[in-house]
């Protein structure tokens, strides 16, 4: 520390920078005490986003501003909670900063059986208020299952006794992950052995686990620490798979206890639950196939005398059949004769009703109703004027009489009414001329279908004498003009000419030709 020179008469104190003081108190204070244990309560306790660890000590004086750094702050076994009673190990220095002192905290723990229980117990109710100890919603433990994962310390005791008990009650599959079971790396370790079975895929290259088993011998509440950790208690009570804690013995009871599935007394007992007995389950097994077999065989005992004693009851099967055989007999040596009388029926029939189709009659039809048409289409307009005109005179003379400031609204509607009338009557009559003008095109065009001029475009021809059609070979040897028709020219042929061989009978389906 320099003395500065004293510039002012009759003033001789030091003059120092800020800086200069502040360090002269930093160094006074670490080299006067250096490291300290100091024991308090745990006043304001701070996480920051840096990962630092803030909080006060306090007495019922005074109160020292505390820090843990990151890195220390993770390896603590027990973290600081407010109202928690703990012993601090460090040393005094102070931060320019603010100006004050602090402590740098490099081990904390609880002051005493009494602070950890205090600490348990804040603990356990508020896990109990967010409902993690609640029975409905514990998982049920797998009856039998494929794998199981057991998070302990693969040296010990512990694991030898799971694997030989579970060996001897029912092999399986074993996964353990290797955890530290106390000290400060135990909560890490074991919160990540839980979370990491979960993580597993099923049926993946190493299975994931059907049933958990936390486990680890007896010990003080110091070595039992670990497991009561809230970060071990939360991974257990989320834990997809179900869990069984089996931590100390079975006066000792952790936090894991009242989350897990199921509690079992001892890592012995662990096993025990996780798997049955398998030469019970043989024996149960053999049991119920014994008996099985016993009932099936009454029952199948029972159901064939009881088909006996029906089938004695019931007809020879020839004799149910005898009669439909017959019946089919004579229905199969009536078919051929049925089908050729109805094929024949159904073309007489044909015949009867395609003879008065001929085309004279289709023209005739159709020009009478052409001409109806016409003529009601006339009759339509004019009957619609003539309606329009006395529903119009009609309501003149009845708003003749009406006065107009009363009556404005029935006018109003009258005239809506009479133009909805007008316009529904000419819509009428404009379907039914649609209709019918559709009707007669059908018809026309049936008419053009068996015309004869349709019958010479498939191949037939018609013999003319003059405008006179012949129709057999007596009317063509009294000819005197013979032309023959087809579908595009009508040739004449001689007088003379030697009569044509009689035409063969066309084949029954072949068209026949129509009159003109």
């Amino acid at each position: 520390m320099d003395l500065l020179e004293d510039d002012q008469p009759g003033r001789n104190e030091p003059e120092y920078t800020v800086s200069e003081i502040a360090g002269a108190v930093k160094r006074t204070i670490e080299g006067e005490f250096g490291r300290v244990r100091i024991k308090g309560e745990c006043g304001r306790v701070m996480v920051a986003r840096s990962g630092h660890v803030y909080l006060d000590l306090k007495d019922d004086r005074a109160v020292l501003a505390s820090i843990i750094w990151k890195g220390q702050a993770a390896k603590l076994a027990v973290q600081p909670e407010e109202g928690m009673e703990v012993v601090a190990i460090g040393k005094l220095t102070t931060f320019p900063g603010q100006s004050k002192y602090q402590m740098v905290i490099e081990e904390i723990r609880p002051a005493g059986v009494g602070a950890l229980m205090a600490m348990l117990d804040k603990r356990k109710k508020l896990l109990e208020r967010e409902g993690l100890f609640r029975p409905e919603r514990k998982k049920r433990i797998p009856y039998l299952p494929e794998i199981i994962g057991v998070v302990t310390s693969p040296q010990g005791a512990v694991i030898r006794d799971i694997l030989h008990r579970l060996r001897d009650r029912f092999p399986r599959k074993v996964l353990i992950w290797p955890v530290a079971v106390q000290g400060e790396g135990c909560a890490p370790q074991v919160t990540a052995a839980i979370n990491g079975f979960n993580a597993m895929t099923p049926g993946g290259a190493l299975p994931r686990p059907d049933l958990i088993i936390v486990a680890r011998g007896g010990g003080s509440i110091e070595d039992l620490w670990g497991f009561n950790e809230e970060s071990v208690a939360r991974a257990a009570a989320a834990s997809d798979i179900p869990l069984i804690s089996a931590v100390g013995h079975e006066t000792d009871t952790t936090l894991i206890d009242y989350v897990s599935d199921v509690r079992a007394p001892t890592p012995t007992a662990a096993a025990e639950i996780a798997v049955p007995v398998r030469l019970e389950l043989l024996a149960a097994v053999d049991s119920h196939g014994a008996r099985m077999g016993q009932a099936l065989s009454v029952a199948v005992g029972a159901r064939k005398q009881r088909l006996a004693d029906v089938a004695r009851a019931l007809p020879r099967g020839e004799e149910l059949t005898q009669i439909a055989r017959q019946r089919l007999d004579v229905a199969a040596a009536r078919l051929d004769t049925s089908l050729q009388a109805g094929t024949s029926a159904k073309r007489l029939n044909f015949e009867k009703t395609a003879a008065p189709l001929r085309a004279s009659i289709l023209n005739r039809q159709t020009d009478r109703m052409d001409t109806q048409l016409r003529h009601m289409s006339d009759r339509l307009g004019a009957a619609l004027d003539r309606r329009t005109e006395r529903s119009r005179a009609s309501f003149d003379r009845v708003a003749g009489g009406l006065t107009p400031s009363g009556l404005n609204r029935d006018l109003k509607l009258q005239q809506d009414r009479l133009a909805r009338a007008a316009r529904a009557a000419g819509n009428a009559g404009r379907a039914q001329v649609a209709n019918w003008r559709a009707l007669l095109e059908a018809r026309d065009r049936v008419r053009e279908t068996l015309g004869y001029q349709a019958t010479l475009q498939r191949g037939y021809a018609v013999v003319w004498d003059g405008d006179r059609v012949i129709k057999d070979s007596k009317s063509a040897k009294k000819a005197t003009q013979l032309e023959v028709q087809f579908k595009d020219a009508r040739i004449p042929v001689g007088a003379t000419a030697r009569p044509a061989a009689k035409p063969k009978a066309p084949k029954s389906g072949q068209p026949s030709l129509f009159d003109d």
